[in-house]
């Protein structure tokens, strides 16, 4: 069963996302929220798997708010939700901390399935939103130093693996390109995610840019 937790200040929108997920005998609503600080203290106080997370929201926006409970509640996954597609949400949201990224107007199977991708600790970041990030990276040329050291508890093919999660590729792909079985992909990333301190290939892939593992010239 994954917990949810719904967070919109649209009351109707609100309700209506309560009423698809509920579709779903595999998902319960533990709560919801209205604003952006009362989805940080519910999530603290109700523990859900996902919280599902609007931009735009009065007290605490949904980065601000994601942001919090990265720090705060870091067990807790966050699926943002949003109208808006301007690069500036959507990479905001990621640094914030956010599992995965969805417009309002996707599919109702697929923000299900995606609810219950995010609950298993998998991300949700498709090719289009892996193409944003490298051309914001674009902008900041300087390798970040700090995340330069931490690469060094990564061995060779571990560098190797967090190069093709930066290009976007999927375990499945990794594992073909690399020749290898996806159970060992699997291994190698978690691995990775625990040697850098980072919640999931979202942020693999923010950190494989800012630190130079990957320049925005070698996505293809």
């Amino acid at each position: 069963m994954t917990r949810v937790l719904v967070a919109d200040d649209e009351h109707l929108m609100r309700a209506g996302l309560i009423e698809l997920l509920t579709t779903d005998p595999e998902i319960e609503i533990v709560g919801q929220a209205s604003t952006g600080r009362e989805a940080v203290e519910l999530a603290r106080r109700l523990a859900p798997d996902v919280v599902l997370m609007d931009v735009r929201m009065p007290d605490l926006d949904g980065i601000a708010a994601t942001r919090e409970l990265s720090r705060t509640s870091p067990s807790v996954k966050v699926l943002m939700l949003t109208t808006f597609e301007q690069d500036d949400y959507v990479f905001g949201a990621l640094r914030a901390g956010a599992s995965g990224f969805l417009l309002k107007r996707t599919r109702p199977e697929d923000l299900i399935a995606a609810v219950h991708a995010i609950a298993a600790g998998d991300s949700l970041l498709s090719p289009s939103v892996t193409r944003r990030v490298i051309d914001r990276m674009a902008q900041q040329p300087t390798p970040e130093l700090a995340g330069q050291a931490k690469l060094e508890a990564l061995t060779p093919r571990e560098r190797d693996v967090l190069e093709l999660i930066a290009r976007g590729l999927s375990n499945r792909e990794i594992a073909a390109a690399l020749v290898v079985e996806e159970s060992t992909i699997r291994t190698h990333v978690k691995r990775i995610l625990a040697k850098l301190d980072l919640r999931d290939r979202v942020q693999a892939v923010i950190f494989a840019y800012e630190t130079g593992v990957n320049r925005p010239a070698e996505q293809r």
